[in-house]
């Protein structure tokens, strides 16, 4: 069998694939790959940039195993870890209770939307590992681990984003809230507006984000205020959805990328014209339907975590590059927040966080661009998201990680053989004690 990712940038071929549909079905196939020296990599959606799913001798896909277990009345979900966030957002819906923060992107799997430490925005959220209450766990020998706070808690720490290397996530719990509506705000802005008091625009209300427009000095800035459903709700006409957000927004986008690729000096006055084509709009609607956005065109992202105080002059500087290196840059650069976390590979563990995220098309060569922008974010500790792409190894992510060998210990408990592992984890966990 051959695979790839979404952007294609991660390809393998001759891999046995895998489809359990259940743990015990799942705790066989580890069993028989441990007992013959084989490595087993467990694949969502394939949404991930990085390495981090690509197999190299079986693939573990849960797309049989990603059905509901269970919804108890204070809001206690738990799922096969195979669920698509979108299914799991309309099971959700339909009974009343919402995840209390998304990201931008509902294709993944709650198992790789975890083990890849998924976020959304909100200077008080944290990601959606932090809305695990606990977890079932098929380990590289084929056991069952159920953990929580309370039961196997070194494990259940480490596994809320877990990068796939301590075990096959077979299901998970997560606390969900009431469901609840979110007041949009999209508008532009002047880039120098936003960054004048970034932490004020950034907590003016509960989630907050902005995409700065590379070769514009403009951004589009989103603002999405939590109200109750019994306030009620004012959607975006369905035909004003259809033209600004397929026609316009993802149209437009392949359309820039499309001319970049045949004339490069386009992308910088296309992009300015794009930026100023934007118009403000309001709307009140379900939170999953306003936290998830559609993209429609292919592209590759590198995205850090940094502090927040450092955002300003990170983008003021890499604006600056943009400029003096010829970069063309088709994509908006997006910025997010995060409030600090306790789980140890993640991308908040300990900090309040600000993500900036850079793209570029899905057959570029972003060597140069992403190198230079990693280079601008490590200056000030920047930890890069387990699913984009970066180039750092065990030695550098634990100097950016206070909790890291506490993850390696976990990791050489569980999987001493690295049955789970693949050249991405040998290099940024350094690889398992004795490998195959």
């Amino acid at each position: 069998m051959r695979w790839r990712n979404w952007a294609g940038n991660q390809r393998a071929d001759g891999i046995d694939v895998r489809r359990p549909r259940t743990t015990g079905e799942i705790a066989t196939v580890l069993h028989e790959a441990s007992v013959a020296g084989r490595r087993v990599r467990p694949i969502g959606s394939g949404h991930s940039f990085s390495g981090i799913g690509r197999p190299e001798q079986v693939q573990l896909v849960l797309d049989r195993h990603a059905d509901l277990v269970d919804l108890t009345a204070d809001g206690l979900v738990t799922v096969q870890a195979g669920m698509p966030l979108h299914r799991l957002n309309a099971v959700l819906a339909r009974e009343g209770w919402a995840l209390t923060n998304l990201g931008d992107i509902d294709r993944q799997t709650v198992a790789g939307a975890l083990s890849t430490g998924t976020h959304g925005t909100g200077a008080r959220f944290g990601g959606l590992a932090t809305q695990v209450r606990a977890l079932q766990l098929v380990t590289a020998d084929g056991a069952v681990l159920d953990c929580s706070a309370t039961v196997e808690p070194e494990v259940f720490a480490a596994a809320r984003v877990g990068l796939g290397a301590l075990g096959v996530l077979a299901t998970v719990t997560l606390q969900a809230e009431p469901a609840f509506a979110l007041q949009m705000d999209e508008r532009p802005m002047p880039l120098a507006e936003v960054l004048e008091d970034l932490d004020g625009f950034m907590t003016s209300t509960d989630h907050v984000e902005f995409h700065w427009f590379p070769h514009t000095d403009m951004c589009l800035a989103k603002r999405n205020t939590r109200v109750p459903v019994s306030a009620g709700l004012a959607p975006l006409p369905r035909r004003q959805v259809l033209w600004e957000d397929e026609v316009l927004a993802n149209g437009a986008y392949s359309a820039l990328i499309a001319a970049g690729r045949a004339v490069p000096a386009l992308v910088p006055p296309l992009a300015r014209f794009a930026s100023t084509a934007l118009s403000p709009r309001t709307a009140t609607d379900l939170s999953h339907r306003v936290f998830v956005s559609t993209r429609r065109f292919r592209f590759r992202e590198m995205e850090q975590a940094v502090p927040r105080e450092s955002v300003a002059d990170l983008l003021r500087e890499l604006a600056r590059l943009t400029a003096a290196r010829g970069w063309r840059l088709p994509i908006p650069t997006e910025v997010r927040y995060a409030a600090a976390d306790d789980v140890p590979l993640s991308t908040a563990s300990g900090r309040d966080t600000a993500y900036v995220a850079v793209h570029v098309p899905a057959r570029s060569d972003p060597t140069d661009y992403f190198g230079t922008f990693a280079a601008l974010a490590g200056e000030v500790g920047g930890r890069p998201h387990w699913g984009k792409e970066h180039d750092l190894d065990a030695a550098v992510l634990a100097q950016r990680y206070p909790r890291f060998d506490e993850f390696v210990a976990v990791r050489d408990r569980l999987d001493p053989a690295g049955v789970l592992g693949n050249a991405y984890l040998d290099r940024v966990l350094g690889a398992a004690a004795r490998v195959s």
